[in-house]
């Protein structure tokens, strides 16, 4: 990342994101009981945190949400150069909550998409950090 210039509660959501980016992965690429529903969870639990630490660089405040349609909304305001396309943020957040619990369960694509997109969304965020 080059020179820091992130203050202790910035840090330590980028800590916090870091450590569901390592779990996303680490679950997609199992090859003994992989839990793909996890790999889902935790990348875009990643994406959220990273996306709270870099309002929260920008003073900004947010609600207690883990929407990242709704968060990207907020950063968009506060940084014009942020922009995603909200259809695969509104996949992600849907993918975090519906292979969570009975019901659905994600496949091994739906963990390939849900860690391919979370890296790319994390390299984009990291940029804003």
């Amino acid at each position: 990342m080059g020179r820091c210039f992130m203050n202790a509660t910035v840090k330590e959501w980028f800590a916090k994101a870091e450590g569901d980016f390592a779990s996303a992965r680490r679950e997609y690429r199992a090859r003994k009981s992989p839990n793909h529903d996890s790999a889902c969870f935790h990348a875009q639990q990643c994406v959220e945190k990273l996306m709270k630490a870099a309002l929260i660089h920008r003073k900004t405040s947010f609600p207690k949400t883990h929407d990242l349609v709704e968060l990207h909304r907020i950063l968009l305001k506060k940084e014009p150069s942020w922009i995603w396309d909200e259809a695969e943020l509104a996949w992600l957040s849907r993918a975090a909550v519906n292979y969570r619990y009975p019901g659905n369960t994600a496949t091994r694509q739906h963990a390939k998409t849900a860690v391919n997109l979370c890296r790319r969304l994390r390299e984009r965020l990291l940029g804003l950090l």
